[in-house]
Formats: structure tokens, C-alpha cells, sequence
């Protein structure tokens, strides 16, 4: 780990990053390990941890406002997001180990990094870490790699759960920095990797997030976080997928779905969503929506295999939400 300069402001107004290759720092669960990798190279330290944005907070609208240094594991067992997100809960559950979730923020699980191994491998061509000198992943070890919305610079995956339950609610992120406060759609504040796969997602130089706002919706007992990994515990999807279904009279009225482990962001598709609303549930049905959300999936080599498991896991996810028998984060195995 190289030498850097450290500060820990202990408000807003002092936050905004004046140092040149600066980072943020939060739980330092996925930074602290780039710095000792030598991928991530700050000159300067900005720990966030004294900041006021650690408290989970209900608005008057209806709506639920998680703090961006509330832990992932307080959040998960927070009463109102158990009580009205349990999909949130059941994704940051699948995720990690307790031990990480208990240093993880909400934040940071937003601001994480590929886990591609080319990435955090500095000898090794990587677009998203050195801007240009090609991306190793395309025709090598490529297993776990993203086949919707990559690019030729990079077909890294994002690695996170709760964001792709954050995706499926439709949840909204607010960001602060020297030129003010702004909201923004979830949905959108990850970037595709295009041909600048540095920039993972929308923040400006000096932006930080303060905290990220759940609507206010209810789907009972219709939902599910159906992840498929190489272990029970501390893995990272092959396919995920979050799937939320407001139900009437066994009339699907609205339904919300994002898929993990499969894209360079968390994928969502709104046409996949309205194919679903209005209809009974079926597997036919379910088929055409699977369908939907992997067109325009691109295979390279060991990662074709993800396209013919993630229709079965979405179709799957589906039904578990129709029934109203969502998958149990501590007893994992699908009969």
C-alpha cells in the first residue's frame, strides 16, 4: 500500500474532495483492498465516517430514507425494512458474510468495483483500470463475466445484491457536493461501460452519496431474491434476480424485476416489466418475460453458460413470487 494524506470531516461543507487523486472512505470493504492490490492509488484519504448520514429515517410521503453510512447488516434488520422491503433485506442477506455487511455501507455497497480478476490484477490489460490498454477478460477466463451491456472496452459484471433489489423497487439516490444536492433515479445512476468503462456511474468529481429513498409499495408476500453462486455463502452471483409482483385476485398489476450477476449494472428491462401486468401468472408467460430481459445478451467464450442458466433462474424467481414463497436466505436449497 502506497503513502497518503488523511482527513475525517465531520460535515457536508467540508466533504467535497480539493485534493488531487482523492477517495472517499466508508466501511473500506472494497477500497481498503484495491489500495493494498496497488489498483486504487490515492494521494488522499477522505473518511466519511463522522458524517450525520447513518440513520434510517421514515418521510412523511410514505417513502423510507436510508442513510449512506447506515451498515448493510442495520439495514437489513431494521424493523421498517424487514416489515416493508423485504426483498431489500433478503438481497443484502444473500450478500457477503455477516462480517462484511456489518463494515459494508450503503454507500459504499453502491460505489463498489468489479470484482473482474483482470481488474484487480495490475499486470493484466484492463480498460476499467487503465483507460486503453484493452480488456483481458474478452476470450480468457471469462466464467463469470456480464453478457448484457458490456461494450469491446470491458464486459466486466457488477458484483452487487442490494442494487439490483434497489433497482427492482425503483429506489432513488441523492447525491451532494460542491455545486449543490441532487436526486436521481436508481435505474440510472450506474453507466454502462460504452467505450469509458472507468466511470461506473454518474457522480461528479468531489459527489458523494447521502442517502437512498424507497417508494412506498407493498407487494405481501409476492417477491424473491433468487441467487445462484458457486457457494452457499461469501460468493458472488452467476445469476441473480430480484422480482417484486403487486398482485390482484391472481392478476399480476404491477410487476418490478432486476436481474444481478448478468450485466455490467443492474439490469432492468421496463418492457420485460410490462409484459407481465395485467396477465395470470404462467409459465409461458414467465418464458416470454425471460425472454424479454436477455435479449441482446452477447456470450465470449466460458460466460455462454449464463445464458442458458438465467432463463431457468428468472422463470424460477417468477414463480416463487406469483406463489408468494419467496427464497429463504437461510435455508438456500430450491427443491
Amino acid at each position: 500500500m502506497r503513502q497518503f494524506s488523511y482527513s475525517r470531516p465531520t460535515a457536508l461543507s467540508d466533504a467535497w474532495d480539493d485534493f488531487e487523486h482523492a477517495r472517499y472512505l466508508a466501511g473500506g470493504t472494497n477500497l481498503v483492498d484495491l489500495m493494498k492490490s496497488d489498483v486504487e492509488r490515492p494521494n488522499h484519504v477522505i473518511d466519511l465516517n463522522s458524517l450525520p448520514l447513518n440513520k434510517v429515517e421514515e418521510l412523511p410521503d410514505g417513502r423510507l430514507r436510508l442513510g449512506a453510512l447506515v451498515t448493510n447488516a442495520d439495514t437489513a434488520a431494521h424493523p421498517l425494512v424487514t416489515e416493508r422491503y423485504p426483498l431489500l433485506a433478503s438481497a443484502i442477506l444473500a450478500g457477503a458474510s455477516p462480517q462484511i455487511r456489518n463494515r459494508a455501507t450503503n454507500g459504499g455497497n453502491l460505489n463498489q468495483r468489479t470484482r473482474c480478476h483482470y481488474f484487480y490484477d495490475p499486470d493484466m490489460a484492463c480498460n476499467k483500470r487503465s483507460p486503453g490498454t484493452g480488456c483481458s477478460a474478452k476470450g480468457g477466463r471469462n466464467r463469470i463475466m456480464a453478457i448484457l451491456g458490456t461494450s469491446e472496452a470491458c464486459i466486466a459484471t457488477f458484483p452487487s445484491d442490494m442494487c439490483v433489489a434497489l433497482a427492482a423497487l425503483n429506489a432513488t439516490v441523492t447525491l451532494a457536493g460542491s455545486q449543490g444536492e441532487r436526486s436521481v433515479a436508481f435505474r440510472d445512476y450506474h453507466r454502462l461501460p460504452g467505450d469509458q468503462p472507468w466511470q461506473d456511474n454518474i457522480l461528479l468529481p468531489g459527489e458523494i452519496v447521502t442517502s437512498i429513498d424507497l417508494p412506498a409499495l407493498s407487494f405481501g408476500p409476492h417477491y424473491t431474491y433468487l441467487k445462484i453462486r458457486d457457494r452457499l455463502s461469501f460468493a458472488f452471483a452467476i445469476v441473480s434476480v430480484a422480482v417484486g409482483l403487486q398482485m390482484e385476485s391472481d392478476v399480476i398489476q404491477k410487476a418490478h424485476i432486476a436481474l444481478g450477476g448478468v450485466g455490467t449494472k443492474p439490469w432492468c428491462v421496463p418492457e420485460a416489466e410490462a409484459l407481465l401486468e395485467g396477465k395470470t401468472p404462467s409459465l409461458s408467460l414467465f418464458r416470454d418475460t425471460a425472454e424479454c430481459l436477455l435479449r441482446g445478451a452477447v456470450t465470449d467464450r466460458d460466460n455462454a453458460a449464463k445464458l442458458r442458466l438465467a432463463p431457468r433462474v428468472i422463470m424460477r424467481a417468477l414463480s416463487q413470487a406469483a406463489d408468494g414463497t419467496p427464497q429463504s436466505q437461510t435455508y438456500k436449497s430450491i427443491s
